[in-house]
């Protein structure tokens, strides 16, 4: 993709946000983009970040030369210091996440992100999907945009051979970082790279442009079924994003899946195989009426509730833990699970008495007697009447004066936290994302 071309791309998207490995493509990317906005357009405002993984010893020199590089084209750079979640998906997608999650959080408002994948990396991908037993999403592999975090992501590259951006790189004299990693084929992509496309390649040339055409049909198709099933999902959420599984026995299972796989991915989820597809709707969705099933996807389960099924991350909790809370009452950090503070509104309580130790907790015993009931119930009760979903129990903040319950925070207050006049705050908590 040449300068002009680039710009057609781009369409009105004028703050930019590059993925910089410092590698041949995205330093091929970057210095594309530079040269555009010096030329032609001056309006275009770029930023560069790069991950720090620590995976390899040559990572700090990295940095160097990625700073070295920015400084000479007058790009900002940002680092990123990051560690590889333990996710069970391998160093390459959890290094992959680690990325990902960085460039969310350092996203500006009107700003896209620009990934500097290209035609080969297409082609492995869908290679790779087949190995899988992917359908036709698995197959459309990357589209060049898509929805990401509050904006986009866009792949310039995504047409253009290594070898046209090797030429680029070669005839404007830049300088890029060679990973040894990549050399390391017992890494999937790896091996598809070093030992199968190019025999692949000398005996079918334009093997990677069919497939990326390929993966363009697949892509149309997937945008096609879409369209046609929004409505049907729409009609089967929740407004918590949960999903009604009586409508969903009723349609073909063709259908069925379809559905289940656009609601997974309304929520963000990698897509699963058909195998896991399957588990999810015997173990999950048709399990009898007094289980609690649940199916761990990733770092999220599908747990079933009332006739639905959600989508819930995986928290761990020491339910035996106290948190003491003391005044002024600063935020108040709860282990992973979110933040704990005074909010300007919300469910009031008495304000604590000098004497009154206030912890957060999350087990009560004996009866609650919940304001605006008259009888006592044990809290396993109470849950169940105010129609709590039971992993909602397990991570729900329990306010205690002594040892005194006072409040489920943002779920019901006690008799004995009960607001009086003026006398009264309002604590509020904020699960973290």
């Amino acid at each position: 993709m040449d300068i002009s071309q680039l710009l057609i791309f781009l369409q009105s998207h004028r703050r930019l946000l590059v993925a910089f490995s410092g590698g041949l493509d995205s330093t091929v990317l970057l210095h594309q983009l530079t040269l555009l906005r010096d030329s032609v357009a001056p309006d275009l405002e770029i930023r560069a970040m790069h991950i720090h993984h620590g995976l390899s010893t040559r990572a700090d020199s990295w940095v160097t030369h990625c700073q070295s590089l920015c400084q000479q084209w007058n790009v900002p750079l940002e680092i990123a210091y990051v560690q590889l979640p333990t996710g069970g998906q391998g160093i390459e997608g959890e290094a992959r996440q680690a990325r990902y999650q960085a460039l969310t959080q350092t996203l500006l408002i009107d700003e896209v992100l620009l990934t500097a994948q290209h035609q080969d990396d297409q082609c492995e991908t869908v290679l790779l999907a087949l190995k899988r037993g992917s359908g036709p999403a698995g197959l459309s592999a990357m589209p060049e945009r898509l929805a990401f975090a509050h904006t986009q992501l866009l792949r310039p590259l995504l047409n253009s051979s290594r070898a046209k951006l090797e030429h680029w790189a070669i005839e404007h004299q830049l300088t890029w970082i060679e990973d040894e990693s990549n050399q390391d084929d017992k890494y999937d992509r790896n091996f598809l790279r070093l030992r199968v496309l190019p025999a692949i390649q000398q005996r079918w040339p334009h093997f990677a442009s069919s497939v990326t055409r390929s993966a363009q049909l697949c892509g149309e198709q997937e945008q096609l079924l879409d369209e046609l099933l929004a409505e049907q999902l729409a009609g089967l959420m929740l407004d918590s994003g949960a999903l009604h599984i009586a409508p969903l026995c009723e349609v073909s299972e063709v259908r069925r899946f379809a559905i289940l796989r656009r609601w997974l991915r309304f929520h963000q989820a990698m897509m699963p195989s058909r195998a896991a597809l399957q588990r999810l709707w015997q173990e999950v969705a048709l399990s009898r009426e007094d289980a609690s099933p649940r199916l761990q996807l990733g770092q999220h389960e599908v747990r079933r509730f009332q006739g639905a099924l959600y989508w819930v991350r995986i928290f761990s909790n020491d339910k035996d833990k106290i948190y003491s809370w003391p005044a002024p009452f600063e935020p108040l950090s709860l282990s992973g699970l979110g933040i704990l503070s005074v909010h300007s509104e919300g469910m009031a309580v008495r304000t604590p008495k000098a004497d009154e130790v206030v912890t957060v907790r999350f087990k009560a015993n004996g009866f609650q007697y919940i304001v605006g009931r008259e009888k006592g119930r044990a809290l396993k009760k109470v849950w169940q009447e105010l129609n709590i979903p039971p992993w909602q129990r397990e991570t729900t903040p329990l306010l205690f004066y002594g040892e005194q319950l006072i409040a489920a925070v943002g779920i019901f207050v006690t008799k004995e936290g009960q607001a009086s006049g003026t006398d009264s705050w309002q604590p509020g908590f904020q699960e973290s994302d």
